[in-house]
């Protein structure tokens, strides 16, 4: 019984600490970028599970939306209202691509890895296939920011 409550107060120790260092990273919804038009910066960024990031509307007119099946299995989806700053938590570690929604015709993408993105990397590729159908130009930029990876 000893070992027992040992392990689960290591545990929650654990738990407690891992949050506790989290980080908060801000990405830009912009106009024009260092990537071109219609960009989020940074386009690829990669952090620790726990962490968060703060989607900011710095040019009107766009906002941040996971996109189904780019996800992490038993990860939250988020979309954040137009021209609205959204805050997302990010606590199961893969690869998330997210669109800004009026935009993605433009290929207003993005890419979080969060611990280790080899978790669903590989599914992710394989959607971003059909995905990139639907951009009507800068077809190869989700491509390259999966390559960072």
């Amino acid at each position: 019984m000893k070992n027992y409550r040992s392990l689960i107060t290591v545990a929650v120790l654990a738990f407690i600490t891992s949050y506790a260092f989290a980080e908060d990273f801000e990405v830009t919804m912009l106009n024009q970028g260092a990537d071109g038009v219609m960009v989020f910066e940074p386009s690829v960024l990669k952090i620790a599970v726990g962490d968060t990031v703060t989607f900011k509307p710095t040019n009107p007119g766009h906002n941040s939306a996971s996109i189904a099946g780019m996800i992490p299995p038993g990860a939250d989806a988020w979309t954040g209202g137009m021209s609205q700053e959204v805050k997302v938590t990010f606590t199961e570690e893969g690869t998330y691509v997210y669109q800004c929604t009026p935009h993605l015709m433009m290929a207003m993408v993005g890419v979080i890895a969060v611990g280790d993105a080899s978790v669903n990397l590989s599914a992710v590729k394989d959607a971003a296939g059909d995905k990139k159908s639907e951009f009507m130009m800068a077809t190869d930029r989700l491509d390259g920011y999966l390559e960072g990876i």
